[in-house]
């Protein structure tokens, strides 16, 4: 949407992880660094952590993209809530080999024929297996099984789990000590410093094209840094926001100003609104008498039953609506203050309903009364 005004050839900072934005951190470089060093070795398990939007898919996809695919076969799948079976057969459909309607023992001899056909054929394999956390227990031992296919003294595959931090607890639990044997590198990744952030959306945004525009004040960047705890989703999420906000005020200057102001928006946007309280949770007679609510606490209403007398009229309902309305305005907390003009409405609808209701009882009544008296 933006990308014309400020003269860039594609979008900078989209969620999706592209490969070619790769910014190579100093974390960055090292987790790489071992997945590469995993490939040339192929054997065992290497694992990569990091936080949420820390950028493990991005090295992940530009090391796929880097591998010859004349000498290393790779299948990337996304690891969900699946028992240990039908793990085996997604790693099946990874590399290309029939699972459907075939047994666990078919099936892991045909992973152990496709892999021995590869090596023959002068090729690695690879299995990447993302969102690790999501692997139950045995799952994971069934992937520590495959990395036990063995031609002569070469392993038959290679095994990298990248994963969110609470991974590594995983990994720490007693009935992980034979995968944990077979770990021959780990490497987390944390957030980018704050001269990283800097870099990191400079080198974005060059890759989008950037040019002479758009400019910032120094400033900017530690903010930034500081709100997104240098997590490049996060930078990603928000500085797409400043560039937005930018366009539609026609400034290709980012200052301090504009970036402050979209965080707090931002912020305001993200904060869970209050319960707003329900019509028949209040003490309307104690509004309607110009009552203090006592249960107030530190912004919050202690709500009780309503007692409602039904000998109301409109009037009253009318009354009692005018005396909500300024309670509201200057005596409760902020989270009355949230209730919308509809509620109100609602309420009078509410009242009269009973009125009409307490008058079909007394007009039930009356014939009944007639006839003992005659």
């Amino acid at each position: 949407m933006y990308e014309a005004f400020y003269g860039l050839s594609s979008k900078p900072f989209q969620l999706n992880p592209d490969p070619s934005f790769y910014f190579s951190s100093k974390q960055h470089q090292r987790a790489r660094a071992y997945l590469e060093y995993g490939v040339m070795r192929c054997e065992g398990f290497i694992v990569i952590t990091g936080e949420v939007g820390a950028g493990k898919t991005t090295i992940v996809r530009g090391l796929i993209e880097s591998l010859d695919p004349g000498t290393v076969v790779a299948a990337h799948l996304v690891s969900t809530q699946l028992g240990a079976e039908d793990t085996l057969r997604l790693v099946g459909a990874a590399f290309g080999v029939h699972v459907h309607g075939v047994s666990k023992g078919d099936l892991l001899l045909a992973l152990e024929a496709f892999f021995v056909t590869q090596t023959l054929q002068g090729k690695r394999c690879l299995l990447i297996v993302d969102e690790a956390q999501n692997l139950q227990q045995q799952a994971v031992e069934e992937l520590r099984m495959l990395s036990n296919f063995q031609s002569g003294q070469n392993a038959l595959l290679q095994t990298f789990l990248v994963g969110q931090p609470e991974f590594r607890e995983i990994l720490q639990s007693p009935s992980m000590l034979q995968l944990r044997q077979r770990v021959t590198a780990t490497c987390h990744l944390g957030p980018l410093e704050a001269d990283e952030t800097r870099e990191y959306i400079l080198h974005r945004l060059k890759c989008a094209g950037a040019r002479e525009k758009p400019t910032f004040d120094p400033e900017i960047f530690d903010c930034v840094h500081q709100y997104t705890g240098g997590i490049p989703r996060r930078v990603n999420t928000l500085f797409d926001r400043i560039l937005l906000q930018g366009f539609l005020t026609d400034r290709t200057h980012i200052d301090l100003e504009l970036v402050s102001d979209i965080i707090h928006e931002v912020q305001s946007e993200m904060r869970v609104p209050p319960k707003a309280a329900y019509p028949w949770e209040i003490p309307l007679y104690a509004a309607a008498q110009g009552s203090h609510y006592e249960g107030l606490v530190d912004g919050d209403l202690a709500l009780g039953p309503l007692d409602l007398d039904l000998n109301l009229d409109c009037a009253l309902a009318d009354s009692m609506s005018g005396h909500l309305a300024q309670v509201s305005a200057e005596q409760l907390s902020a989270r009355l203050l949230r209730i919308e003009r509809s509620v109100l409405r609602q309420e009078r609808v509410t009242l009269e309903i009973l009125m009409n209701l307490q008058k079909l009882v007394a007009a039930s009544r009356r014939p009944r009364a007639d006839s003992a008296a005659g």
